[in-house]
């Protein structure tokens, strides 16, 4: 067998097999996302920064679909197999690449939105209704306090009347016992604001998503070339002719 469609079919063979182990991969990054953004739901009112997990759990579905069809198409060198194949990576390869772009354009935009958000649902707490469950998950889940810092909370109308405390979810948690929420015991409490912690998690679950979109898109790159390289190699090979290098 020539030694360029056999590398070829061991590529394509592998990536068929990458396919399905992509799809897994995918589809948890895609639901990591989505999940990661759906615990803090009240702090993000757009919901476009969504869309990079949706293309991926969409592209995770697809791969499981097509995984045995490259895998049938290569081993019987199928011509009409391996350009439904192609047709396939190429599809792929263009959705990694469209979630790989909203992700770069997404990713600068996180943290306005994400700070004017917060500042609206800290103003409203009152600890009572869902959105002051959420602040006060936040806090208890991120160890923080306040939007930029434990101090943000002054300017709140929880803090004005409740005799300037801040909530009791700022307590740090082996304190909770003497934490009284006061601005003037910051040894009782977690000082650090919510705003900064939450960017840099939302920040890091992006990056994260975007490097695994990122090598798998190398990989569908490479199979386009075997699929060509295969295509033509068999094609030459039926027909008759052969090449000059030959």
């Amino acid at each position: 067998m020539d030694c360029g469609i056999l590398t070829s079919k061991t590529v394509l063979l592998f990536l068929s097999l990458v396919f399905w182990a992509a799809g897994a991969a995918l589809a948890y990054v895609g639901a990591y996302v989505i999940k990661s953004y759906d615990n803090f739901d009240h702090f993000i009112q757009d919901k476009y920064t969504l869309i990079p997990a949706a293309i991926i759990i969409g592209v995770a579905v697809v791969m499981f679909i097509f995984g045995l069809v490259g895998c049938c198409a290569t081993i019987r060198e199928s011509k009409v197999g391996l350009s439904f194949f192609f047709l396939i990576i190429m599809l792929i390869f263009a959705a990694e690449v469209a979630a790989l772009v909203f992700s770069f354009v997404y990713q600068n935009k996180i943290s306005g939105d994400l700070e004017r958000s917060m500042n609206d649902v800290f103003a409203k707490y009152n600890g009572d209704d869902a959105e002051g469950r959420a602040v006060d998950y936040l806090q208890n889940q991120l160890q923080c306090c306040g939007v930029k810092n434990y101090t943000s909370w002054s300017n709140t109308t929880w803090y004005t009347t409740h005799n300037n405390t801040v909530p009791h979810s700022c307590c740090k948690n082996d304190t909770a016992a003497q934490c009284t929420g006061r601005l003037d015991q910051p040894n009782l409490l977690n000082t650090e604001g919510c705003e900064p912690k939450l960017d840099h998690l939302l920040q890091g679950v992006l990056s994260y998503a975007m490097l695994v979109i990122l090598g798998f898109a190398i990989i569908k790159f490479f199979g386009m070339l075997s699929v060509c390289v295969i295509t033509c190699k068999t094609g030459n090979r039926r027909s008759g002719y052969q090449p000059l290098y030959a």
